[in-house]
């Protein structure tokens, strides 16, 4: 990226954040849309508790992100089970993921009844349910997205001749998630990046990163640090998200099925 360029970033971060963010510089943001409720990451691993994966030996020793992404890839029918797109009558960028965490529980309680499963039983569609909520949780993401890139393009804030949306944190660790989104991109002409896996997840990592790139900038950092004050909910940057409301950009859904036939083309 040059440096009077602009870029499109998703990230789901530690500490339950998922943002849309206009990066113009190291340190020189604007922040379209955020979770209003759970990250991606965060609803990831709760349901894969709900789910009992890691009473399933294969699943037994990965992160539930990882768990329910190995075993929807098993799935004869991502779409045995429906959910709904969440915020979908609201025109803004924000998320949220709780509403289809609590569909997932709902199906669960729904086919333990139904099989008599009882305890730490899992139930045999869980391959589908696995797929089905990465499916909607996928197409949530790219809905966001796309009116993202349309409000960036429509108030000049992202160059035409450098449409770079970069995917990061936990959810950039995704194949599928980053594959879906990849495939938006191309259709919108915009080219898409990851930051390898180790750089997805490791905070320590990302925090040095930002240390070096301002240090060859020029950047001074005091000495004193006993005098730096600790804000944890510090906002990023300049806050957009009303502009975006304002402008109350209609965008259809984006639905996996009519995005690609075949994923690993991308």
């Amino acid at each position: 990226m040059n440096d009077s360029d602009s870029m499109l970033s998703v990230g789901s971060h530690a500490g339950g954040h998922c943002q849309l963010v206009i990066v113009k510089d190291i340190d020189d943001f604007m922040l379209i849309g955020e979770t209003i409720d759970d990250a991606p990451g965060e609803a990831y691993d709760k349901t894969a508790r709900r789910m009992k994966l890691r009473n399933i030996s294969e699943y037994a020793q990965l992160s539930g992100g990882k768990a329910i992404e190995t075993a929807a890839a098993k799935a004869k029918n991502p779409y045995t089970f429906q959910f709904p797109l969440p915020l979908v009558r609201n025109r803004d960028c924000n998320f949220s993921f709780s509403g289809l965490k609590d569909a997932v529980i709902y199906y669960l309680i729904q086919k333990e009844k139904e099989h008599g499963i009882l305890g730490d039983g899992v139930i045999p569609e869980i391959n589908e349910l696995c797929a089905s909520f990465q499916l909607a949780i996928t197409e949530h993401l790219m809905h966001r997205i796309l009116r993202a890139m349309v409000f960036s393009e429509l108030t000049k804030l992202i160059p035409e001749h450098n449409k770079v949306l970069v995917v990061s944190g936990g959810v950039a660790c995704n194949d599928f998630i980053y594959k879906s989104i990849k495939a938006l991109g191309n259709k919108m002409n915009y080219q898409v990046y990851r930051p390898p896996p180790k750089a997805c997840t490791d905070n320590g990592i990302m925090i040095a990163w930002n240390g070096v790139e301002k240090l060859k900038k020029g950047y001074k950092f005091g000495q004193n640090f006993d005098m730096k004050l600790i804000d944890p909910k510090a906002p990023l940057g300049e806050n957009l998200i009303n502009e975006v409301q304002k402008a109350h950009l209609p965008v259809k859904p984006v639905r996996f099925k009519n995005l690609h036939t075949n994923i690993e083309e991308y």
